[in-house]
């Protein structure tokens, strides 16, 4: 069948020219912002494969996030949360760590900005009081290690830092975490992200594994979690594990899309415990996937994640692919007609 697209889907014109950290799409378009080790954040319109801005830091940038269609904010390595306004290319510093800031996330639910740190801590900003960082900022909360990920749904948060350490907090109240859990996989965290319907949450680690999760301490809710291997292929009798370090939940059906050092992207029905499908193989490492807010498009960062330290690798490159439904509806299940 012939496609206008390749296997990967479009590759967007104008990529960072350096890592990309994460990428992610508007809550209220196509437009897709992009975070990278170049220093910058970059605004596409991913149906129309255009750059609309571009924001330049003073260090590595490690994450962003949209505010709203019309702002955002990013994390950086030179210590400060930025807030974006795209329309003017502004910037202003919302405030700083002590350390570089590995992830951000904006609340609607709460009206706040969530960051966390290598220093060890989570902090909420709130965007609207922009002129003065004392102002700004509405609370500081000490974790156990360095934070790697956040998610957030509804008013939970979940917060997965080094250690394997995992603390769940409500947005309500933040003065300590509602649970604190450990990582169920044994090695270090990749990625965290909470289901849509807002019962729990996927893990990924380095070691080629998923672990599902959920919110309910009761023995029905906590019977229904598990892990699975996932990133994976067997050379010679020998089986090489890649680190898992993207999912991301289709918006519309609940399934989720895993990204791992071996160039695949997997989808996956988490409740039927079945893969639905493989995409063809990317030039190298998913570092970040992100489907749009009505999941007709997925966005895939391809770029080398230096999990095998220096060495010769592809360019960065971001592709955008339309979305089949086959590839992201849960199979029925088929049960055997009853004995007439």
């Amino acid at each position: 069948m012939a496609s206008a697209a390749p296997a990967t889907g479009r590759e967007l014109s104008n990529p960072p020219s350096d890592g990309i950290t994460n990428l992610r799409f508007s809550n209220h378009s196509d437009h897709l912002l992009v975070s990278s080790w170049d220093k910058g954040v970059r605004l596409y319109d991913a149906s129309a494969n255009v750059l609309r801005g571009e924001f330049m830091h003073a260090g590595p940038v490690l994450d962003c996030c949209f505010h709203d269609d019309s702002s955002g904010f990013s994390a950086a390595a030179d210590n400060t949360v930025r807030r974006l306004v795209f329309s003017s290319n502004k910037e202003d510093i919302l405030g700083r760590h002590d350390a570089p800031v590995r992830c951000v996330e904006y609340s609607y639910a709460a009206g706040q900005l969530i960051t966390g740190s290598w220093d060890k801590t989570l902090k909420c900003w709130d965007p609207r009081g922009a002129s003065g960082q004392e102002r700004t900022l509405v609370g500081t909360y000490p974790q156990p290690e360095r934070v790697y990920s956040l998610s957030l749904v509804g008013h939970h948060l979940v917060v997965a830092t080094a250690g394997r350490h995992v603390n769940i907090y409500d947005l309500r109240n933040m003065s300590q975490p509602e649970q604190r859990r450990e990582s169920s996989l044994k090695y270090q965290t990749r990625c965290v992200r909470c289901y849509p319907n807002g019962t729990g949450y996927a893990l990924s680690s380095v070691e080629g594994r998923v672990a599902m999760e959920f919110f309910d301490l009761s023995e029905a809710s906590q019977a229904k979690k598990y892990a699975f291997k996932c990133h994976r292929k067997s050379e010679a009798g020998r089986d090489i594990v890649y680190p898992v370090n993207a999912i991301a939940f289709h918006p519309i059906y609940g399934t989720f899309a895993t990204g791992g050092c071996d160039g695949y992207v997997n989808v996956w029905d988490g409740n039927n415990k079945k893969r639905l499908y493989q995409y063809s193989k990317y030039p190298t490492s998913i570092a970040a996937l992100s489907f749009s807010r009505d999941g007709r498009l997925l966005a895939v960062a391809s770029s080398y994640t230096f999990e095998e330290g220096p060495k010769a690798y592809e360019q960065d490159a971001i592709y955008v692919r339309s979305v089949n439904e086959i590839e992201v509806k849960p199979k029925p299940k088929v049960y055997p007609n009853p004995p007439a």
